[in-house]
């Protein structure tokens, strides 16, 4: 019994963040991100993958990575900016951001 309790507990564990990384990705299509970027190959702007790398061991990632949605930037890699995305709110931004940095290379 202990042993059934268990599996279900991490059954329901993994399918939250199967649920979770599914959300993200519609979140990332409903806003077109998508058209500039993919999990795992350049396009316009970087993969996913390669976001997460970059980040992977800086503990305000998430916070700059926010703001940079939100805001827009450039010259990080490279000339082409990236547009502002002030009408997605805050709570989609910060899904959308953990969802790129849990992306392994």
């Amino acid at each position: 019994m202990k042993n059934l309790v268990t599996c279900l507990f991490v059954s329901a564990g993994l399918l939250a963040s199967a649920g979770n990384a599914l959300a993200s990705e519609e979140l990332a299509k409903k806003y077109n991100c998508l058209t500039c970027h993919t999990m795992d190959k350049k396009v316009i702007g970087p993969s996913y993958k390669d976001v997460a790398a970059k980040y992977k061991d800086d503990k305000g990632a998430e916070a700059k990575l926010v703001a940079k949605i939100k805001n827009g930037g450039a010259g990080v890699w490279g000339q082409i900016p990236m547009p502002p995305n002030a009408t997605v709110p805050d709570a989609d931004i910060k899904a959308l951001v953990k969802w790129v940095l849990s992306a392994k290379k």
